[in-house]
């Protein structure tokens, strides 16, 4: 079991078995309230607001049968603070944090393990490929009850009208490189073309610039189909696409070309796959409570093909420098020596408002 609930400000979903299971979301059984989740994480993404206001991005609180609230909350000066009461006993944490100046729209991921005495609040900039994380002393556990009346908007609870959608997981979420491909991406290797989810470590994908590369690693995860995760179908023939590809909003494409020369004074840009969608030559797909996405790890950050257009590769950076991060991250228990290390990305990355032209241009 992972995911069990997701909310956002159109519907929640609760599922004891697991969501997407065959019971379904449906089967909502009454839960006693002294069920505990002795480990899990709670995922919340939201925009921050530019000016630091102190705010509170996600609450509940309920006295019977004991008392017990928790709350993340925007601080002044730029940061986040946890606070969670349980049956008189207070655990919090404060993460402090620069913001960049504009709303950002920023993921806080909290992860819990009762046993171990252990808690990590962590923040990541979707956007950019940046983290922060504190640890939490001595974590108090969730109930299933409060869960469940949380993400179905039953009693008490806050949740910021910044906040883009909540989730929590049964299990410790990574955090850190995520994987941004469906598991169907047609990726081009000497021998055709494959999908992703097929790949494994040693087979060779095919580059534009640097010919066969072999895979060092294939890293898979399955989260929410909200926020940042939320699917989107980049259609063929635009974009030099053969065939339609499912991707997350921080794949990023690399587009070369004469106005790309023009606008920018680059070979090539990078856009993140969320700034191409304008209803047409790429659009946000609906989909069901998860989605499984996979991507290649390969030595040198090369681009790869797939479905006819080059995509950027999984980029860890100096990932394997850092134990603990490492050890949070998707690619937990790999041989650090056997890790690359990624400088920063050859082309820069466009923001949305510079994407616009170029976008409208290729899609034109």
């Amino acid at each position: 079991m992972s995911w069990i609930a997701t909310t956002d400000h159109n519907e929640g979903r609760f599922a004891p078995s697991g969501l997407g299971s065959d019971r379904g979301e449906t089967r909502l059984v009454d839960l006693d309230p002294e069920v505990v989740m002795p480990r899990g994480t709670l995922v919340l993404e939201t925009r921050m607001s530019p000016n630091g206001r102190p705010q509170v991005l996600l609450g509940f609180e309920r006295r019977h049968p004991f008392n017990r609230s928790f709350s993340i909350q925007a601080i002044p000066g730029g940061g986040v603070a946890l606070v969670h009461a349980h049956d008189n006993e207070v655990t919090h944490a404060t993460l402090r944090w620069r913001g960049s100046g504009r709303t950002d729209v920023v993921r806080l991921t909290y992860a819990w393990d009762v046993a171990a005495k252990w808690g990590r609040l962590s923040l990541e900039r979707p956007e950019e490929a940046t983290s922060e994380s504190v640890f939490v002393q001595n974590a108090k556990p969730l109930s299933a009850h409060d869960i469940r009346d949380f993400m179905l908007a039953k009693g008490h609870r806050d949740m910021s009208t910044d906040a883009v959608f909540a989730a929590v997981s049964t299990q410790i979420e990574p955090i850190g490189p995520s994987p941004t491909l469906s598991l169907s991406a047609p990726i081009a290797t000497p021998w055709g073309y494959r999908a992703a989810g097929q790949l494994q470590r040693g087979d060779l994908v095919q580059t534009e610039r640097s010919g066969s590369v072999p895979v060092l690693n294939r890293v898979q995860r399955t989260v929410p189909a909200l926020g940042s995760y939320r699917p989107i179908r980049l259609r063929a023939p635009y974009f030099g696409l053969r065939q339609d590809m499912i991707a997350a909003p921080d794949q990023r494409l690399i587009i070369r070309g004469s106005e790309v020369e023009y606008l920018f004074g680059q070979e090539a840009v990078l856009v993140p796959a969320r700034h191409l969608v304008n209803g047409y030559a790429a659009h946000y797909e609906d989909f069901g409570p998860l989605i499984t996405y996979t991507h290649l790890l390969l030595p040198g950050h090369e681009e790869i093909m797939a479905a006819g257009t080059s995509v950027e590769s999984l980029y860890i950076g100096r990932l394997r420098r850092k134990a603990e991060d490492l050890n949070a991250s998707v690619l937990a228990g790999s041989d650090r020596s056997k890790l690359p290390e990624h400088g920063k990305p050859v082309f820069p990355v466009l923001r949305a408002f510079e994407a616009i032209t170029l976008v409208d241009q290729r899609a034109a």
